[in-house]
């Protein structure tokens, strides 16, 4: 009797739960400001019961997701989702656009001389244009750089690397110095051991630079006393694709590490090589959430598990950032991966939209690098996922983000889908697609390795 009160009291719960299942994911909250010309409405609810939305029935996914576009005018704007019984209201408020009263433009300040300044801290980048966002960094310098900066805009120092070129640094990352004087350079020389060429090139004291990183290999050393514009060129004519190099001085000396390309085992070809697999966001990092309010961060930790177990049966070198559900900050990954000499990072993560955007008009993978280097494997993981699953090619792209931007392997960020769109959503919480895809990206990388034609 017990048992069938039991059974009773569960089936009259999950058709209750099938009945009342709306379930809001954004906006967050049922009133908010958002400033934008749009937004969206996100969640789930069952695809029996008609869904509306200040009365205009809205499509549901098979698995429930939804996702609604929605136009917003100046002032309160009011919604009504309704599904059977069950009702919410949102009131969101777009601000009224800013005075267009008169402003001043933000114009470069020319300085009549130049003045000599000098880096405070690591990693300081050197930018093409005084912005502080995007692919604009030019190279990401060392405490102790010294500079010549010749004006400045927009909270932006200009820094003058030679006559010809110049470029932008952080007003905060920067302090006045001694008189700045031409470096000399004093000799050059070359090892070679089993993984890396290494290069050592001595100036009587530190200078800017930037390593373009390309074929041939070149790394510009500028303010240079006697060579042509006061700028040496050093070039080192790669043969191989490149897989990882790194930069820096110690002392006086630049010591520029090119790593070799492993030799290939033909029938393993991924056998021995060193792998970091980093499951983006954990812990209180959540990331995205789905329309069937999935977390980002599980959904990410899934198919890095899958990935990872894949390349282990091909023989490769495993590295995990996050085994489990932790917080790990962006810096100790980077740290991690440089720390082991990766010859390969990859960043799995589930992709989002801005308010402005429908997210019914958006699906797919996205391959991220940011150094050139990375574009081809880029390619070959983007071709592999897209012919062997079901989500759309959203493009290999060139992105700033920090776990490509500064580890010194062979880089690239996967979006494997968009959260936030339903049938994409439905993909990433399939246990068989999530095995898949650590399979196709792992064909990715394999692809890559074998390629002969990537130079």
């Amino acid at each position: 009797m017990k048992f069938r009160l039991f059974i009773l009291t569960l089936l009259l719960g999950l058709s209750i739960q099938s009945v009342f299942a709306l379930d809001v994911v954004y906006p967050k909250q049922n009133n908010v400001t958002i400033n934008s010309p749009s937004t969206f409405f996100i969640g789930n609810s069952s695809p029996e019961i008609p869904l509306k939305i200040n009365g205009l029935e809205i499509p549901i996914h098979p698995s429930g997701g939804f996702a609604y576009a929605v136009k917003l005018n100046t002032g309160k704007n009011q919604f009504v989702i309704e599904a059977g019984e069950e009702k919410e209201i949102f009131n969101i408020t777009r601000p009224k656009p800013a005075s267009s009263g008169y402003t001043t433009r933000n114009t470069e300040l020319p300085y009549e001389s130049a003045q000599s300044f000098v880096t405070l801290k690591d990693n300081t980048p050197l930018r093409s244009t005084p912005v502080d966002s995007g692919i604009n960094r030019l190279e990401h310098f060392q405490q102790g750089i010294p500079l010549l900066i010749i004006g400045e805009k927009s909270g932006f120092y200009k820094v003058k690397l030679n006559e010809n070129q110049s470029a932008w640094i952080s007003i905060n990352d920067v302090a006045s110095a001694d008189v700045f004087t031409p470096a000399k350079l004093l000799k050059r020389s070359v090892i070679e051991d089993k993984d890396y060429y290494i290069f050592k090139i001595d100036f009587d004291k530190k200078v800017p630079y930037v390593i373009e990183g390309k074929h041939p290999f070149v790394v510009k050393f500028y303010n240079i006393e006697g060579y042509p514009d006061n700028t040496f060129a050093f070039t080192f004519p790669l043969k191989q694709k490149l897989i990882g190099y790194s930069g820096e001085f110690e002392g006086n000396s630049f010591i520029l590490k090119v790593r070799k390309f492993p030799k290939i085992n033909e029938k393993r070809p991924l056998k021995n090589i060193k792998i970091v697999i980093d499951a983006g966001h954990g812990g209180d990092e959540i990331g995205a959430i789905g329309c069937l309010r999935n977390n980002e961060k599980d959904i990410n930790l899934a198919i890095a598990q899958m990935l990872a177990t894949e390349l282990k049966l091909r023989g490769a070198n495993v590295i995990m950032t996050r085994q489990g559900d932790e917080n790990v900050g962006l810096a100790d990954r980077v740290k991690k991966t440089n720390a082991n000499q990766a010859q390969i990072f990859i960043s799995i993560h589930g992709n989002a939209l801005p308010d402005n955007m429908d997210p019914n008009e958006h699906s797919g993978t996205s391959v991220f690098y940011y150094y050139p280097q990375a574009k081809p494997m880029a390619e070959s993981i983007l071709k592999s996922m897209t012919s062997q699953l079901p989500f759309a090619d959203d493009q290999v792209r060139q992105g700033s983000f920090a776990v490509v931007r500064n580890t010194q392997a062979i880089s690239v960020l996967i979006e494997v889908g968009y959260l936030i769109n339903p049938s994409d959503n439905a993909f990433l919480i399939n246990p068989e697609i999530q095995q898949n895809t650590g399979k196709a990206i792992a064909d990715g990388i394999e692809n890559f390795f074998v390629q002969k034609d990537s130079i």
